[in-house]
């Protein structure tokens, strides 16, 4: 078995860090709703909006 060493040499998959730091905030919202969300609520979720506004820059 190959255990990977202790001490902060541990690769980071940066881009699967932030999807799953997303899921996590769809998560929050989504128990916190009192029914389901709606598209536009989840782009608030996701910050879409703010990605499409800076994108065109």
């Amino acid at each position: 078995m190959h255990v990977a060493p202790v001490g902060g040499t541990a690769v980071q998959d940066h881009v699967a860090l932030a999807e799953i730091e997303l899921c996590g905030e769809l998560i929050i919202a989504a128990s916190a709703a009192r029914e389901r969300l709606s598209l536009e609520s989840i782009d608030e979720v996701l910050k879409v909006a703010e990605e499409r506004d800076t994108s065109r820059g």
